[in-house]
């Protein structure tokens, strides 16, 4: 009897426009919500002049295939940068409202996109700037990049930056072919049209955020805009659903795990959910009232690639939920090291092929390598995306994920190579070598470590010093939570450096705080904040962001502060403190007088 062959199937996809849709929207519903930012609103006739204002300022400089770099938060001003980009036929690059000075000139430079467009005081200076007629109280240029740009495959309708193995960021270049298909099964999926309101929340560097911009705009919902404070906490997110009367939403896995963990609050209007960027590994209990869906994808596959459902109401168990099977147009196969397929049920690289696959990066050389021919027996497709990720295909053709097969990790559901890390430090003269490995985080996931070999003499850093000059080099998740600094590197039997022994060592540099808090809500404080940093030489004057906290560490710190001391605290309040004594007192004051002795 012939076994199985670990290869799957997407049922036939079906093709659909993108911008032609929205204008669709605009002719059919011009009074229609399209925007919700706050207590704005803006029309669908509204939101498209905007983009129109912005398109005909940048008419004359922007041509068709040209990068346009947006480096915008959540607002009007992203959507109708975004929508005029697409009115141009150039290609829209998210790279986020602060993507790092240095970065962004790293990105500059290597790209050489037409323009950049964001707040002029974030942007590069001394190149030609136009000012775009936006809103009065939002400040919005165009900064021009002199040279040029790198080749962008015809057809591209965005291209995204995920971390490179080179130490420079790799760009991905989709098409509108692509993208269309997905937003059609998207919006097939969770019934997203007029009357609805999809959450903007995900990160603008992240590529998700295109999926919910383009699903809503495209489908005549509403794009309601989550502010700052919600994408830090899960009591504040929720509460925001309510008030604002989400119904379809997209989560990153590390802020919708402690979700699932609570009771499901009572009053939303939630009808799907969908979740991604990191392994997911808890289940929706019986009390969820959304459909809830766990979605892989990635960059170079257009978002999603495989999607597993768990309808609402039901008890799906406390394992963790497979990430399912593939979405129309999408095929996948697992494969052994020479890229044959296994036998359902035997472990592999997961490849992808298919509608959604990219055009491939803006580096030829790096598309040779990563989209590769297919093997024989597998027919419609002509190439596939080696994803680097260890997957199992069961009888009914669902994966299961298991994890990397190469060093790249992912850190609150972003993937960072440690080498791009490595080539930030290195930058550095201050630096003679960096070795970056990930360690299980104490609350779950993974943190990233960085082992630091100085130059010796009179211009030697320390690790604090270190770690503030790599910050603007690379984005907030890719930022390790500690620097170690070391003489040598232990090797291993083939001569590379032994990560594992690095992080087994003692950290030598990293004494025990000797300093405890004076009350108990300070040593409270300090105790979670120990555990969830890994940094034990704590102290109550330290800052929290500058000691390696980030957004997903802010979540828990705030959902522990809850659990433990009774009390809930905003994100932006807890974040604007001095130091960590500054953070008690703040739980200290909502506490019972008595609690707080």
């Amino acid at each position: 009897m012939m076994e199985t062959l670990s290869i799957e199937y997407g049922r036939p996809h079906q093709d659909g426009a993108v911008l032609d849709l929205f204008a669709t929207w605009v002719h059919r519903t011009p009074d229609a919500p399209a925007l919700i930012d706050g207590a704005r609103t803006y029309s669908y006739a509204e939101l498209d002049r905007l983009a129109d204002t912005v398109a005909a300022a940048l008419r004359d400089r922007i041509r068709p295939g040209d990068l346009v770099g947006v480096c915008l938060g959540h607002s009007a001003a992203l959507a109708a940068v975004t929508l005029a980009t697409a009115k141009l036929g150039a290609v829209h690059l998210p790279l986020g409202p602060r993507p790092g000075e240095r970065r962004l000139q790293a990105v500059a430079e290597q790209l050489r996109p037409a323009c950049l467009v964001g707040d002029p005081a974030r942007l590069p200076q001394g190149g030609e700037q136009l000012a775009l007629d936006l809103d009065p109280a939002t400040d919005v240029v165009a900064a021009f990049v002199p040279g040029e740009q790198v080749h962008v495959p015809a057809g591209t309708h965005y291209a995204v930056l995920t971390s490179g193995s080179t130490g420079t960021p790799k760009a991905v270049a989709v098409g509108e072919p692509a993208l269309g298909a997905l937003l059609h099964w998207y919006r097939e999926l969770t019934g997203l049209g007029p009357g609805e309101r999809h959450s903007l929340l995900i990160g603008v560097s992240f590529d998700p955020h295109v999926l919910e911009l383009w699903a809503t705009l495209t489908s005549g919902a509403a794009l309601t805009l989550a502010p700052e404070a919600v994408r830090w906490d899960p009591g504040a997110l929720t509460d925001w659903w309510r008030e604002a009367g989400v119904t379809v939403s997209i989560l990153p896995t590390p802020l919708a795990e402690p979700i699932l963990a609570r009771a499901w609050p009572d009053g939303l209007a939630l009808r799907h959910l969908t979740i991604g960027g990191d392994r997911l590994r808890r289940a929706p209990g019986p009390d969820v009232t959304a459909a809830v869906h766990n979605a892989y994808g990635p960059a170079e596959a257009t978002v999603t690639t495989t999607v597993h459902t768990m309808a609402p109401g039901l008890d799906h168990g406390a394992g963790a939920p497979p990430i399912g099977l593939p979405v129309p147009g999408a095929v996948v196969l697992v494969t052994d090291e020479d890229g044959r397929p296994v036998p359902r049920g035997q472990a592999g690289e997961l490849r992808i092929g298919g509608r959604g696959l990219a055009a491939g990066y803006l580096d030829p050389e790096l598309t040779a390598r990563r989209f590769v021919g297919v093997p024989p027996g597998v027919d419609g497709i002509d190439r596939v995306y080696r994803s680097g990720d260890r997957v199992v295909m069961g009888a009914d053709g669902v994966l299961e994920f298991h994890g990397r097969l190469d060093d790249q990790v992912k850190v609150s559901g972003v993937r960072v190579e440690p080498a791009e890390v490595e080539a930030a430090f290195e930058r550095d003269p201050r630096v003679r070598r960096a070795v970056v490995a990930a360690a299980p985080a104490p609350t779950g996931g993974v943190r990233l470590l960085a082992f630091v070999q100085t130059v010796e003499g009179p211009s030697a850093a320390g690790a604090d010093e270190l770690l503030a000059a790599v910050r603007p080099w690379l984005p907030e998740q890719a930022v390790p939570s500690a620097v170690r600094l070391v003489d040598t590197f232990p090797l291993d039997a083939n001569g590379k450096v032994d990560r594992a022994a690095l992080l087994l060592a003692p950290a030598a540099d990293e004494p025990v705080a000797a300093e405890e808090g004076a009350t108990p809500t300070e040593r409270t404080v300090l105790r979670l904040c120990r555990d969830l940093l890994g940094r034990a030489d704590l102290g109550p004057g330290d800052n929290f962001l500058a000691s390696g906290g980030n957004s997903l560490a802010a979540a828990r710190l705030l959902e522990a502060l809850e659990e433990e001391c009774g009390v809930r605290l905003r994100a932006p309040l807890v974040l604007r403190q001095p130091d960590l004594r500054a953070v008690a007192r703040l739980v200290a004051e909502r506490q019972p007088t008595a609690a707080a002795v």
